[in-house]
C-alpha cells in the first residue's frame, strides 16, 4: 500500500500507465483508496438538442479529436494536447488516490552559506510573512537580482512545517538550471525534477521543481506554488497551464509569482508585491546597443554572414568568451549555422524541439562549445559566467521588448564577470527595442546608476 500511496498521492494518472499491476489496482478501487475518473468528460450543453460539450480530464483541453478505437470498437475522443503523456480517450480511466495521507516527518536541512542583500533580505521576509498568512505574493525582480535565493527561506519553512512545494516555470531550462541549486541547498530533502523526458519517479517527493506542462498529472497536491518566470510563452497565452496550476494546488493554497518581466495583467492582480531593480553584485544592467543590420536576411541566404555579425563574433573568439545570438526563427539560424562554423568549429545551434538542447547548453556552460546560436527558447533560465549576447533581427515581432529584456539579463549575472556587450542588430528600431532599452535605463537610476 506504501508504494501506491506515495506514487498517486497528489497525481491523477492514467490507470494502465501505472507501475504496478492492474488486479492492484482494480483491489484498492474496490476498498476505495483509488477513485477512477473517465479520461473524457461531457457536459450536458442543451437538452433540447442534446449536445455536449467534452474536455480532457487530465488537461482540461476541449478541442479534442476522434478515432476508430480498438480497445472500445467505436469512434472515441481523445485528448491531442496533453497526448505526449499517454493518450487520454474516451475509454481510458484516469485514477486518483483518496486513502490515507502521508504523514510528513519533517528532516530537512538548510545548507546554504551565501548571504542576502539588504534588499533580498527585504522582498524575502516580504514573501515569507505572505506565505505564512497564505497570501498570494508577487516577486517583481530584475534578471539577474537573486530571485531564486530569495525563495530559500520561505520554501525551508514550508518544508520544516510538513507543507508540499511546488516550483514551477513555463521552460524546461530553467527547470535544468533550478533544481541543482534546491537539492545543494536541501540536501536531505527528496527533491523531483519534472520536465519532457525526465526520469520517471516513483517515490514521494515534498519538494518539486516542474515545468507547468507537468503539473497537468497533479490534482490537489500542493500547500504551495510559487510560478518562475509567471510571464513566459506559452504560460501567458495557455489556459489550460493557468488551470494546471489551479488544479495541481489545494483548494485553499496561495500562489506565488517570481518574474522581472511582469505584465501589466499581472501587476494589477497583485497584492502583495516586492520590488528589487538592482543586481545583487551592485552592478548595473547592461544596457542594450543599438546596431543597424541591413539585409541581414538576403546576406545570410546567400552564404554571407553581415560584417557587422561577422566583426562581433570574430571579437567574442579572439577575446575567448562565450557567446549567444539569437535569431528570429529556425530556419534563418540554420541557414546561418553552417556559415558560423567556417569561423569557428565548436559552435552549436538549439532550439525547442532540439533533443540534445539540454547538453548543449551544458556544453557551452562547461566552455566545450565557445558559443550557441538559439532562438529565444534560451531567453530565460541560463546562467553563463562571461557570456555575450547578440539579438540578430530584433525588431522582429518574436522579439518582445519582454524577451529583450529577457535576453539582455543573460549578460553580466556572475559576480566574476558582472559587465558585458549586449547588441541588438536590427533592419530598423522597434518599439520593443526602445522599450527594452528604456526599462532597463529605468530600473539602473532606481538602483542609483546615471
Amino acid at each position: 500500500m506504501e508504494e501506491i500511496q506515495t506514487f498517486l498521492s497528489g497525481r491523477i494518472w492514467l490507470k494502465e500507465k501505472t507501475p504496478f499491476p492492474l488486479p492492484t489496482i482494480e483491489d484498492y478501487i474496490q476498498k476505495g483508496f483509488i477513485i477512477p475518473h473517465k479520461g473524457i468528460q461531457s457536459k450536458q450543453l442543451s437538452r433540447i438538442l442534446k449536445s455536449k460539450q467534452h474536455h480532457c480530464r487530465r488537461c482540461g483541453f476541449e478541442q479534442l479529436s476522434s478515432f476508430q478505437c480498438a480497445k472500445c470498437k467505436g469512434p472515441c475522443l481523445y485528448c491531442r494536447h496533453c497526448i505526449r503523456m499517454g493518450r487520454v480517450s474516451s475509454c481510458t480511466v484516469l485514477i486518483t488516490w483518496s486513502g490515507p495521507g502521508i504523514k510528513q516527518v519533517p528532516s530537512h536541512l538548510f545548507s546554504w552559506e551565501g548571504k542576502l542583500t539588504p534588499k533580498q533580505d527585504l522582498a524575502s521576509k516580504e514573501l515569507l510573512q505572505s506565505v505564512r498568512q497564505n497570501q498570494s505574493h508577487l516577486i517583481h525582480a530584475v534578471c539577474g537580482a537573486g530571485k531564486t535565493e530569495l525563495l530559500f527561506p520561505a520554501v525551508f519553512d514550508l518544508l520544516e512545517r510538513g507543507k508540499r512545494v511546488c516550483v514551477a516555470t513555463p521552460r524546461t531550462d530553467v527547470v535544468l538550471e533550478l533544481a541543482p541549486r534546491f537539492q545543494q541547498v536541501f540536501p536531505q530533502t527528496v527533491i523531483h525534477s519534472l520536465y519532457g523526458g525526465s526520469p520517471e519517479y516513483t517515490n514521494y517527493a515534498q519538494l518539486i521543481i516542474a515545468t507547468t506542462h507537468q503539473l497537468y498529472r497533479f490534482e490537489e497536491a500542493f500547500d504551495v506554488i510559487f510560478v518562475d518566470e509567471a510571464d513566459a510563452f506559452p504560460y501567458t497565452l495557455d489556459v489550460t497551464l493557468q488551470n494546471a496550476v489551479n488544479k495541481a494546488k489545494k483548494k485553499a493554497a496561495a500562489v506565488h509569482t517570481i518574474t522581472a518581466t511582469p505584465s501589466d495583467e499581472l501587476l494589477r492582480q497583485t497584492v502583495n508585491k516586492s520590488v528589487i531593480s538592482g543586481r545583487f553584485h551592485g552592478f548595473p544592467l547592461p544596457v542594450p546597443r543599438f546596431v543597424g543590420l541591413w539585409n541581414y536576411k538576403k546576406h545570410i541566404r546567400i552564404g554571407a554572414i553581415p560584417q557587422k555579425l561577422k566583426k562581433w563574433t570574430m571579437h567574442c573568439l579572439h577575446q575567448n568568451q562565450p557567446f549567444l545570438i539569437f535569431f528570429p526563427t529556425i530556419e534563418l539560424m540554420e541557414q546561418a549555422l553552417p556559415l558560423f562554423l567556417i569561423l569557428h568549429s565548436e559552435i552549436l545551434s538549439v532550439h525547442a524541439e532540439d533533443p540534445n538542447r539540454k547538453e548543449k547548453v551544458l556544453k557551452l556552460r562547461e566552455r566545450k562549445v565557445i558559443g550557441l546560436l538559439t532562438t529565444t527558447i534560451l531567453e530565460r533560465g541560463i546562467t553563463i559566467p562571461d557570456v555575450q549576447v547578440a539579438v540578430v533581427g530584433a525588431d522582429e515581432l518574436i522579439f518582445t521588448s519582454s524577451a529583450l529584456i529577457q535576453i539582455g539579463g543573460r549578460v553580466g549575472r556572475s559576480i566574476e564577470y558582472p559587465n558585458g556587450d549586449l547588441v541588438f542588430f536590427h533592419h530598423g528600431i522597434s518599439y520593443a527595442m526602445d522599450k527594452a532599452k528604456e526599462t532597463i535605463e529605468a530600473h539602473n537610476k532606481d538602483s542609483g546608476f546615471k
